[in-house]
């Protein structure tokens, strides 16, 4: 993750906070030295979070390990990210000085980890090394590093000096490991320019960042203050907890551990949805949703519902360019909705291949008659598609409001789902689709998600990304499909507090837990995703064993085992030549860490994006 992005910032300053009102002033804990301890730092048992402990000894502070501790350089309070000073090489050796200790290994229980802003220099590397996705050629930074500083002299003669890119976006996000097996030494520098002269690098640092606080814990009313109060924690933090949650009228602050006052220009959610929706579908647009709402509350007739539903539709096209169709020209591009047109079905109803009177081929896709449900997820789709445009996302070319459901009109992508390729019902079977093949699918999947949750305003969470909802062109160019579920993730929320929607095998355990939509609920389906572009196999199979039925939940358990390539596609092992095999884990291991437990361990899509483009970049240079 780009500490630079501001977008980045926006997500990761969301990342804890809650949708409710929540609580109470924390104390920030005094200056070491000339450092300030920002909160929730905390370097003494009454100030700060008891989570977040560092250490002020003489004036500097002190960032402590599973089994060792290390200076810290520098703390920004505005990024969540501290830096700290690796260690050096032992006197006349190339090993490190933390080698004893396995090098940097952070406790994966605390709210710490190592960004993706760090570039490692591996040193003095073991041959099995080689087989890995890292950069080992004579022309990688580590060879330049190693040539070129004083600092690493011993380690010019040893043989083997790898460099990583991108280190927090994969499984070892929690660690800079050095041993034996791998390799004895490490460096490593933040927001490393590769195209800078050496003499520009900065100093040695690896860069951490923590996750934003909840509330306070407490015991009773005696541990909150007056602006919060002490209830069970919703976010099920272990049994019994308790937090001080903020009174009507204030909000949490994380970044200042206080209950702040609620602004009178802070927008309520819902009126930033109104003011957004206004730009993109125009007043008369406004004016409909407004009517639905009026509707769920009164329960007006059917004949009323639908006349708001068509107009709601028939001012969508707002900024874009949307034809409005007449009902004749959709029944006779679809042969009045023939079953031999019919491309698809789904809850919110069918999807049907159009021709247009100027052979334009389309699909249309329209709620079942008197499904409210359906006729929503399609509105909601009119909402989020006006708003966005990206070649890997599906494109809305109109719609139609003069039947009896609202009908939208689509660009039609003629190869058919992801799903249907992958499970060999398309001609040619799942062959088709080679290695290079399935890691673009991935990276034009992962680009589309990392647009809907970093370029979008507001960004945009999918929550129903899946297989047969990405759509392959006659290139195999994927597209992502399917927006009835989305939702738009406006002002300063971390998540979205909703009922959990999505699909079985693809659904974010800690979303169907605690029913809070983030970003990286988005990255947990991609990651399923991976897994089945790796595996051919389906999320969900009742034909596996019982405890395999989960596709993430085997996948993981074959890993644990040391039997991943065990469960990899055939197609792709026999085929599979040179580095394949090493850029088919890496994938592997990329999916796990999408799809690990904690949302906090899994990457954001944007680190996502570079990983898929690193190891592109290498199958592509091997071929």
């Amino acid at each position: 993750m780009s500490s630079r992005a501001p977008s980045s910032f926006f997500l990761l300053t969301a990342l804890l906070l809650t949708c409710a009102v929540l609580v109470l002033s924390a104390n920030q804990c005094p200056d070491c030295g000339p450092t300030a301890v920002p909160y929730p730092l905390s370097t003494g048992p009454k100030c700060g979070d008891q989570s977040y402990k560092i250490r002020c000894n003489s004036g500097s502070l002190i960032f402590d390990t599973v089994n060792n501790s290390y200076p810290i350089i520098s703390v920004n309070s505005t990024s969540q990210r501290l830096v700290i000073e690796p260690a050096t090489l032992s006197p006349n050796t190339c090993v490190t000085t933390d080698y004893t200790h396995h090098g940097i290994q952070l406790n994966e229980t605390l709210p710490f980890n190592i960004t993706s802003s760090n570039t490692i220099m591996y040193l003095n590397c073991n041959k099995k090394i080689l087989s890995s996705p890292l950069n080992c050629t004579s022309s990688s930074l580590c060879h330049l590093y190693v040539n070129n500083t004083k600092a690493s002299l011993p380690c010019r003669d040893a043989p083997i000096c790898c460099t990583l890119m991108r280190a927090g976006s994969s499984t070892t996000e929690h660690m800079i490991r050095v041993r034996d097996a791998g390799c004895k030494a490490y460096a490593s520098f933040v927001d490393l320019n590769p195209n800078m002269e050496m003499e520009q690098w900065p100093n040695p640092g690896v860069e951490m960042q923590w996750a934003l606080p909840p509330e306070p814990k407490c015991e009773s009313q005696v541990d909150c203050d007056e602006k919060s109060t002490c209830g069970p924690d919703p976010n099920d933090s272990g049994p019994g907890t308790k937090r001080c949650f903020c009174k009507e009228g204030s909000r949490w602050d994380p970044l200042g551990g206080i209950c702040a006052e609620n602004s009178h220009g802070h927008r309520s959610e819902k009126t930033a949805i109104i003011s957004g929706l206004m730009s993109c579908l125009g007043i008369a647009f406004l004016v409909a949703i407004s009517s639905i709402a009026i509707y769920r509350k009164h329960e007006s007739s059917s004949q009323d519902r639908l006349r708001r539903e068509r107009q709601n539709v028939l001012n969508a096209g707002g900024n874009r360019v949307a034809k409005i169709f007449s009902g004749k020209e959709i029944m006779e591009a679809t042969n009045k909705f023939s079953k031999e047109r019919l491309l698809g079905v789904g809850g919110y109803g069918e999807v049907y291949k159009g021709i247009l009177k100027d052979g334009t081929l389309v699909a249309v896709k329209c709620a079942k008659l008197g499904n409210t449900k359906g006729t929503h997820q399609v509105i909601n789709e009119v909402r989020i598609l006006c708003q966005v445009n990206h070649r890997c996302l599906v494109s809305l070319l109109g719609c139609c409001v003069d039947l009896d459901q609202p009908i939208m009109v689509y660009q039609y992508i003629p190869n058919g789902t992801l799903l249907d390729h992958l499970q060999g019902l398309r001609p040619g079977g799942r062959g088709q689709l080679s290695w290079i093949h399935r890691l673009r699918i991935a990276h034009d999947t992962a680009q589309a998600l990392a647009y809907l949750h970093f370029a979008a305003v507001p960004p945009i969470y999918h929550r129903d990304i899946k297989s047969s909802n990405i759509l392959l062109d006659e290139k195999l160019n994927a597209k992502v499909s399917d927006f009835g579920l989305s939702r738009l993730a406006y002002g300063d929320l971390s998540h979205i507090s909703t009922c959990a929607q999505g699909t079985l095998g693809y659904l974010d355990p800690e979303y169907y837990r605690k029913y809070q939509l983030t970003d990286k609920s988005d990255v947990y389906s991609f990651g399923v995703v991976l897994l089945e572009l790796l595996t051919s196999q389906k999320a969900i199979d009742f034909n596996r064993m019982e405890d395999d039925v989960n596709l993430a939940v085997y996948v993981q358990r074959m890993a644990q085992e040391e039997r991943l390539m065990d469960v990899i596609d055939p197609i792709l092992t026999e085929s599979a030549k040179g580095f394949d095999f090493e850029t088919i884990k890496a994938l592997a291991y990329l999916s796990l860490s999408c799809v690990e437990e904690k949302r906090q361990n899994r990457p954001s899509m944007k680190e996502a994006v570079e990983e898929i483009e690193y190891i592109l970049s290498v199958a592509m240079t091997v071929k």
